[in-house]
C-alpha cells in the first residue's frame, strides 16, 4: 500500500457565491416599506497552509477532489448570508505548486506559510444595497459569484541540509539510522529505499538534518528507475554527500565510476546541484576487502578535490568525524544564505490608459462577432438574472458606465450585430442594440426595463415622448400654486 506520495494533482473548488435577495419592507399600514433584500454571503476560499506536522500527500492522491462551503443567500429584513467557510489543506515544508503548464504558482516553505488555490466568489448584492436616489425600489438582485475552480500540481521537495546520493544498496539507509534516530526499512537487496528518509542529526551545538535519498542509477535524470521522482529532493539541500560502496559485488563496478555516474546524473538534472558543497563517504569498510579498496581509491579522490571519510554504519567507526563535517559545512551555508527579508507589500498600478476590458473583433460564419473580455463586465454577466428585465438594463447601465458601448462603436459595432462578453468557451452572446440613454429614467413597472421591448419607430419615439412632455405639462398646470 502506498504510504509516501510527493506529487498529486489537486482539483480544488472554492464555494460560489450566495445570491442576493430581492424583498420589500411590509408591515401593517406600510405596504411598501422600502427594498429590504439583503446580500449574499461569500463562498469559501480553498487555501494550502504549510503544516510541520504532515510529511507527505498521501491524502490528495486519494481524494484529490477537493471543495469549500458555498455561502447562503440573503433574506429579507436585510438580512446577509451566512457566508462560506474556508477549506484549510495542510501540505508538507517545502511544497511547490504549479499548474497544469509547469510555471510555479507558489514555493511553500515554512511553518504556516499559505497560498490561496480557489478564490471563493462574492455574494451577490440584495436590492436594499442596489437602492439610489434615480432607483429606489429595484425589483431585482444580483447573483452571487461562482467560486474559481482550478487545478494545480502539488509538488514536495525535502527541506534537508544533507542528501545522501549513492546507487542502491550504497548504505545510505544504514548511515541516516545510526548518524540520527531515524529508522528506515534495511535490506540487501536493491531499491530497498522507496521513499525519502529524514533524520536529525546533532553534532556539538549544530542541530542539522538528513535526507536519505532512494538509490539513483543510470539514466536517472531521463526517467529511468525511480532517481527522477526523487531527485528533486536533492534540489533544497546545502550539502551533498557520495555515500559509495566499498564492498559491491557487481565486477562491473567500483567506486570511483559510481561516483562519476552519479555527478553525471547531477549534472544532467541541473537545479544548481552541480555548485553544492560534496563529502564523498567509503562505507563498508568493515567488510572483508572493503578497507583495501577503500584504501585504493582514496588518493585518486583527493586528488580531485574531495573531502574523504571512510566510515562503516555497522560497526560505527568513522561517524563522528563525519557527522562534525557536515556540520561545518552546513554552518557555513547557513551563513552564506542572506537573511530573510521582512515582508514586502508591493504596489503594481494600473496604467492610466487601462480601461479594464478589451474589444476585439472576430468573424463567426461569416457574420461580424465583437468579443468583450475584462474582468468587470465577464462579472457582471455572471451576476445578472436574464429572467428580469430591470436586471439587465442594469447592466445595461454599468456596461455603459464602464465604457463598453463606446468602444463597441469604435470598433465598427453596428445595430444588430453580435456582441460576446466572456471567453469562448463560456460566454453571453446577445444581439447589439445601442442605448441612446440610460439609468432611472427608462424604467417602467418594478422588475422590467423599456430598453428590453421591441424597437419603435423613430417617429413613434418623438411621439411618445411629446405625448409625455404634454402630460408633465398638464399635471403641473393642474397642482401649481395660485
Amino acid at each position: 500500500m502506498t504510504t509516501f506520495v510527493d506529487r498529486v494533482e489537486l482539483h480544488a473548488a472554492a464555494g460560489n457565491g450566495g445570491h442576493g435577495c430581492a424583498s420589500v419592507h411590509r408591515e401593517k399600514f406600510k405596504p411598501l416599506g422600502g427594498p429590504d433584500g439583503g446580500n449574499g454571503g461569500r463562498g469559501g476560499d480553498v487555501i494550502l497552509v504549510v503544516d510541520q506536522d504532515v510529511t507527505t500527500l498521501l491524502d490528495y492522491h486519494h481524494s484529490p477532489h477537493r471543495k469549500a462551503t458555498n455561502g447562503q443567500p440573503g433574506a429579507g429584513d436585510n438580512r446577509s448570508g451566512k457566508d462560506g467557510q474556508d477549506l484549510v489543506l495542510p501540505v508538507p515544508d517545502g511544497t511547490v505548486v504549479l499548474d497544469k503548464q509547469g510555471n510555479v504558482l507558489a514555493d511553500l516553505v515554512g511553518q504556516g506559510t499559505t497560498f490561496v488555490a480557489g478564490q471563493g466568489g462574492r455574494g451577490g448584492l440584495g436590492n436594499a444595497a442596489l437602492a439610489s436616489a434615480r432607483r429606489k425600489a429595484p425589483g431585482f438582485a444580483l447573483l452571487g459569484v461562482p467560486g474559481e475552480e482550478r487545478d494545480v500540481v502539488l509538488e514536495l521537495k525535502t527541506v534537508a541540509d544533507v542528501a545522501l546520493v549513492g546507487y542502491p544498496s550504497a548504505g545510505k539507509s544504514s548511515l541516516i539510522s545510526v548518524l540520527s534516530a531515524a529508522k528506515p526499512k534495511i535490506a540487501d537487496y536493491p531499491f530497498t529505499t522507496l521513499v525519502p528518509n529524514l533524520g536529525v542529526v546533532t553534532a556539538g551545538s549544530t542541530v542539522y538534518t538528513v535526507a536519505d535519498v532512494p538509490g539513483l542509477i543510470p539514466g536517472a535524470s531521463q526517467g529511468r528507475g525511480l532517481g527522477l521522482e526523487f531527485l528533486r529532493h536533492v534540489e533544497r539541500c546545502s550539502v551533498l554527500v557520495h555515500v559509495l560502496d566499498t564492498a559491491t559485488l557487481e565486477s562491473d563496478r567500483d567506486p570511483v565510476s559510481d561516483l562519476d555516474v552519479i555527478e553525471a546524473e547531477l549534472r544532467e538534472y541541473g537545479a544548481g546541484l552541480e555548485n553544492r558543497p560534496r563529502i564523498v563517504v567509503l562505507n563498508k569498510i568493515d567488510v572483508p576487502d572493503g578497507q583495501d579498496l577503500a584504501d585504493l581509491v582514496r588518493p585518486d579522490l583527493e586528488e580531485r578535490g574531495y573531502r574523504v571519510f571512510e566510515v562503516s554504519a555497522v560497526a560505527h567507526k568513522g561517524l563522528k568525524e563525519l557527522s562534525f563535517a557536515l556540520a561545518e559545512l552546513v554552518g557555513e551555508a547557513r551563513a552564506a544564505k542572506p537573511k530573510e527579508e521582512a515582508t514586502r507589500i508591493v504596489i503594481r498600478p494600473k496604467a492610466v490608459d487601462d480601461s479594464g476590458f478589451t474589444v476585439t473583433r472576430e468573424d463567426a460564419d461569416g457574420e461580424p462577432l465583437y468579443r468583450v473580455r475584462g474582468e468587470k463586465p465577464e462579472r457582471w454577466v455572471r451576476q445578472t438574472d436574464f429572467n428580469n428585465d430591470e436586471a439587465v438594463g442594469y447592466l445595461a447601465d454599468r456596461l455603459s458606465r464602464l465604457g463598453v458601448e463606446e468602444e463597441l462603436m469604435k470598433a465598427g459595432a453596428r445595430n444588430g450585430d453580435g456582441v460576446a462578453i466572456g471567453p469562448e468557451e463560456n460566454a453571453v452572446v446577445f444581439d447589439w442594440e445601442p442605448t441612446m440613454m440610460a439609468g432611472a429614467e427608462m424604467l417602467g413597472r418594478r422588475g422590467e426595463d423599456h430598453r428590453l421591448e421591441a424597437p419603435r419607430p423613430a417617429a413613434q419615439r418623438r411621439r411618445d415622448r411629446e405625448a409625455e412632455r404634454d402630460e408633465a405639462q398638464r399635471e403641473y398646470d393642474d397642482f401649481k400654486p395660485f
